[in-house]
C-alpha cells in the first residue's frame, strides 16, 4: 500500500470485533510511533498499552463516557513527558513542542494500525486528571491522546474534506 492511500484511506473506528490483537502488532504500532519527528529528537513521548479491563473503563469514563474504549481489545494512551521536554526547550517544550512530538506519533499509530488491517480512533476528548488516575501517571507525564484498536467491526462512509482552493493561502491571507 502506498503512503497517500494509507493517509486518504484511513478512518475513525470506534466499533471493533472481539478478536484479540496481537502483542507483535501493537509492537509494531508502537515502533512506528518512536520513528516520528520530534523537536530536537528529545523523542518526550511514553505509550501506556492498556488490556485490562477496569483500567480502560476508567479511560471510557475519563473520554465523556465513549464505552467503545472499553469495547476495544487494547487500548493506547501516547503520553508527553513534559519533564524531558522541558529539559531541553523549557516551558515551550513543557507546552508546546512535546505535544507536537506526541500529535506526530498518534498519527503514525493511526496510519500503521490501517496498514495492518485494524481500526483505530484517535480520542483527544478526555478527562486529563481522571486519565492520569487510571494510569496512575507520575508528575510530569501528560496523556495527550486515547487509542482504542483492534480488528473493524464498521466500515465508515467517506468523509468530507475542505477543498485545496478552501486552504490554501500564499504570502498571506
Amino acid at each position: 500500500m502506498e503512503l497517500l492511500q494509507a493517509i486518504k484511506g484511513r478512518r475513525s473506528i470506534r466499533a471493533f470485533k472481539q478478536q484479540d490483537v496481537p502483542a507483535e502488532a501493537v509492537e509494531k504500532l508502537i515502533d512506528a510511533a518512536r520513528h516520528a519527528p520530534s523537536a530536537g529528537n528529545i523523542q518526550p513521548w511514553e505509550f501506556v498499552v492498556v488490556r485490562n479491563l477496569e483500567i480502560k473503563r476508567k479511560l471510557a469514563r475519563a473520554a465523556l463516557n465513549q464505552a467503545f474504549v472499553e469495547e476495544a481489545p487494547v487500548v493506547i494512551v501516547v503520553c508527553a513527558n513534559e519533564t524531558r521536554s522541558s529539559m531541553g526547550y523549557g516551558s515551550r517544550g513543557k507546552t508546546l513542542f512535546c505535544i507536537q512530538d506526541t500529535a506526530a506519533a498518534t498519527q503514525n499509530i493511526l496510519l500503521t494500525t490501517y496498514l495492518l488491517g485494524l481500526g483505530a480512533c484517535w480520542i483527544g476528548a478526555f478527562n486529563e486528571n481522571e486519565a492520569k488516575r487510571a494510569l496512575n501517571a507520575p508528575e510530569g507525564i501528560r496523556p495527550v491522546a486515547i487509542i482504542p484498536v483492534g480488528y473493524p467491526d464498521e466500515t465508515p462512509s467517506h468523509r468530507g474534506i475542505r477543498s485545496l482552493c478552501q486552504i490554501i493561502y500564499y504570502d498571506s491571507f
